[in-house]
């Protein structure tokens, strides 16, 4: 279990400007639900001033992409453009006192997706800073210039701190000897040598020792869970019901759009995955149909 802040939890359970902005003038997306994270950010600004007077988002990711997102429309509320463009990731990680180290990627998303809102805007083709650079990480499609502009901004100094913030070479590893060569390329720019043995950037993760959920309690956290799926699901004009639960396994309907759709398959996947981001354990999520066969095996 990530030991995340008060903060985190206050925009968690209870987001900030959910939901897409009525009549907004500015889009940016950013991420891929395939990767477990995706992030739509609407604004509203004034013509004449360029202050952003609303903000809204909806987010397909973990509890800490909800609150990162959350807490960033708070922060930009009331703000010129100008001014937008010089929030860090780093200042959506402190408005939150401070994110898990595993979860500094979800702050970055955050920042993206407000580059990109802003590009919208104005009119400009954006494509993310990092455009440019060679593929490192295939799994999560990072570049080199994403991870250098990381390791540069953030004082990244280990494979794992990378990993942290952008997600790259958390994977299947593939790219960890390719991340190392630009650690030490970016350090020794600095002035410092690569130290594979240094401790990773942040404070430690604490685990939290905590009894096995009951099947009751189980229940209600996948409600809760898919409940603040919900929004973004019904956007799209589809949603999802829960069906049971037997052990780990939660068995769904996807109903409306989400019926049939060829992204349901992965719609169902990026469920799990927040699923085991909440609750802290492995659960399966599969189709209710798949029950049907549960039940003639026990019947034979």
């Amino acid at each position: 279990m990530w030991d995340y802040s008060d903060k985190v939890k206050e925009h968690f359970f209870n987001p900030k400007n959910a939901g897409a902005v009525v009549d907004a003038n500015a889009t940016g997306e950013v991420g891929s639900i395939s990767c477990g994270d995706a992030l739509r950010l609407t604004l509203k600004v004034e013509e004449e001033t360029e202050v952003i007077l609303e903000a809204g988002f909806q987010t397909f990711g973990c509890g800490s992409a909800i609150a990162s997102s959350s807490v960033l429309t708070e922060i930009i509320k009331g703000m010129t453009l100008d001014e937008a463009l010089k929030v860090t990731n780093q200042d959506i990680a402190d408005h939150l006192e401070g994110l898990p180290p595993e979860k500094m990627h979800c702050s970055v998303m955050g920042r993206e997706a407000l580059q990109a809102a802003i590009a919208n805007y104005r009119g400009e083709e954006w494509a993310d800073d990092h455009a440019e650079g060679a593929l490192v990480c295939k799994c999560f499609a990072i570049d080199a210039v994403m991870i250098e502009e990381m390791v540069w901004a953030n004082k990244l100094r280990t494979v794992q701190d990378v990993t942290n913030f952008t997600k790259a070479g958390g994977g299947c590893a593939a790219c960890h000897e390719d991340i190392e060569a630009i650690l030490e390329k970016v350090l020794a720019e600095k002035g410092e040598k690569f130290d594979p043995e240094a401790a990773p950037v942040g404070k430690p993760v604490v685990a939290e020792v905590k009894l096995p959920l009951t099947n009751l309690q189980r229940i209600k956290k996948i409600e809760q869970v898919l409940e603040s799926l919900r929004p973004s699901l019904m956007a799209d004009g589809g949603d999802v019901e829960l069906v049971e639960v037997i052990g780990n396994t939660a068995y769904v309907n996807m109903t409306g759009a989400c019926s049939g759709c060829q992204m349901a398959a992965m719609t169902i996947a990026g469920i799990q995955q927040r699923l085991m981001e909440v609750m802290g354990e492995f659960i399966k999520v599969v189709p209710a149909s798949e029950m049907k066969k549960l039940v003639n095996i026990e019947v034979a």
